[in-house]
């Protein structure tokens, strides 16, 4: 029978299960946990800024959007699947490593071995690029490009982007112009400079959350070699780098409905200025070295990532709600 609230658990969070309860652990829930279900959340929703858009300039294709949708979706779980397969063969993610302290890795915990764990990567991986070439046969132009382009990045961002201070500026690239700007060109048949410019905006966020995550991890990656943006610039100045990103998605909101592109309801994001100020406080000051009391304990050792995430969680949603009433507007 379906586990509905691993389902829903796995979705939302990163829920640890031991060897026992993983075998009793339907195929589904177990691709949620392998894949980490809970971010995918954000390459969805890239995508439905992108068909939202499209939508609102009048070239909206359901079945095409569907298929962008989803391709986008199984090859960012394509992806986290390689991510954990590559730390792991090279030796990243062993002994207690940062990303063996929260949720499920499979392969350091003996949970799949490696030949059930190319099975799920190629059923993933599948759909993802049957996608992706069925879009292309109807799309032409700069489809092939766009799909070669994340395929690019869901092949190498673990290595060797991540491992040369490259990591953080795919993201932004990434969940921005290509997937943002790129499920626009898919369903709406052009490709949008004022569109391209707002998805920097939600891109901000996924890129915020990764800058905290590398640098509530610094010590560990520097440890073992790999060379994030936080370790390059040292924990100060990666906190101080955070911080500015975050103060951009409001700027570059600002700068958006100054300049005409789109109106006043996007401003709506500014309501999230409190959770703005909980994280530009934390950043503030350096990660403490134990949990503190207060703190949640599924969150530690989750620090500045969990406090970018948390503003995302607040921002995203306004900041959609204003392009739906930026839309309704038109």
């Amino acid at each position: 029978m379906p586990d509905l609230k691993l389902w829903a658990a796995a979705l939302n969070g990163m829920p640890g299960v031991d060897a026992k309860r993983w075998q009793q652990l339907d195929p589904v829930a177990r691709w949620l946990l392998a894949c980490r279900a809970s971010v995918l959340f954000m390459t969805l929703t890239a995508a439905m800024l992108g068909g939202l858009l499209a939508w609102r300039d009048g070239h909206f294709n359901a079945l095409l959007w569907l298929a962008c949708a989803l391709g986008l979706t199984f090859a960012h779980a394509s992806n986290n699947l390689l991510n954990d397969f590559t730390d792991s063969r090279r030796g990243i993610d062993r002994n207690n490593y940062y990303r063996n302290q929260y949720g499920v890795h499979v392969l350091e915990d003996g949970l799949m071995s490696a030949s059930q764990f190319w099975r799920y990567f190629a059923f993933t991986a599948a759909i993802a690029l049957a996608l992706g070439l069925w879009l292309v046969s109807v799309r032409s132009g700069p489809t092939l490009g766009l799909m070669l382009a994340g395929t690019f990045f869901v092949l190498f961002y673990t290595w060797p982007l991540k491992y040369i201070g490259l990591g953080e500026p795919a993201v932004l690239l990434v969940w921005g112009p290509l997937m943002v700007g790129g499920t626009y060109f898919v369903v709406a048949g052009s490709w949008s400079g004022a569109v391209a410019w707002l998805s920097l905006v939600f891109a901000l966020g996924p890129t915020t959350v990764l800058f905290g995550k590398h640098t509530d991890k610094l010590d560990a990656d520097r440890e073992k070699s790999v060379r994030t943006l936080p370790v390059i610039l040292g924990e100060r100045r990666a906190r101080q780098a955070t911080g500015a990103l975050l103060l951009a998605q409001y700027g570059l909101t600002l700068v958006l409905v100054l300049a005409g592109a789109f109106s006043w309801p996007l401003l709506l994001v500014f309501a999230s200025l409190p959770s703005l100020h909980r994280s530009l406080g934390m950043l503030r000051k350096p990660k403490p070295q134990t949990r503190p009391e207060s703190y949640p304990e599924k969150l530690w050792p989750l620090w500045f990532s969990a406090a970018c995430f948390r503003h995302t969680r607040h921002f995203t949603p306004l900041f959609l709600l204003g392009v739906v009433l930026d839309t309704l507007l038109q």
